[in-house]
């Protein structure tokens, strides 16, 4: 597992992080994480997030920008499961989730604007690994995501300032 800290990041590497504004909130029992991007875009359906969680995730997260609504929740705690099951590291949801006790158990990382009991469509509507430019950051397929409790930060590579944990 790698340790860092996005703000030490954002002090050494200022020219090469973008900062995320959006005031996601964190609903994974994964505190922290990063890794490489791919991404979704959709409104009020997880039909194209059920689709990219049922494929392996080889420590991947996907960004989902669910046009900032929270009146369905495009990510529950039966396509979190898939997500935990094929190895994505976590799911970031410009939108809302539901199943929050759930997710909360889950080892993976949710991040959202935040939740609603109702379930969306499963239609399958959307676009998958396009860019995304959400809360003053651009979100790049195979670009790496850092979020810890200060925040979430994007560059177009893997900073090498990360540190393997000792187990």
């Amino acid at each position: 597992m790698m340790t860092f800290r996005t703000a030490d990041l954002c002090d050494e590497h200022a020219a090469d992080v973008r900062i995320c504004t959006a005031p996601f909130r964190s609903f994974g029992s994964k505190r922290s994480f990063c890794g490489p991007i791919q991404t979704v875009r959709t409104h009020e359906d997880a039909g194209l997030i059920r689709q990219c969680l049922q494929t392996p995730g080889q420590g991947r997260i996907l960004v989902v920008d669910g046009g900032g609504s929270t009146r369905a929740a495009v990510l529950g705690d039966m396509l979190a499961g898939h997500a935990v099951r094929n190895g994505w590291q976590a799911v970031v949801v410009f939108g809302a989730v539901r199943d929050t006790d759930a997710l909360a158990a889950l080892d993976l990382g949710v991040i959202a604007l935040g939740t609603t009991p109702r379930r969306g469509a499963l239609d399958g509507k959307g676009e998958i690994g396009v860019t995304l430019t959400l809360g003053d950051a651009c979100f790049v397929p195979g670009h790496h995501l850092y979020y810890d409790a200060d925040g979430l930060i994007v560059s177009d590579r893997a900073l090498p300032d990360q540190v393997e944990e000792s187990a």
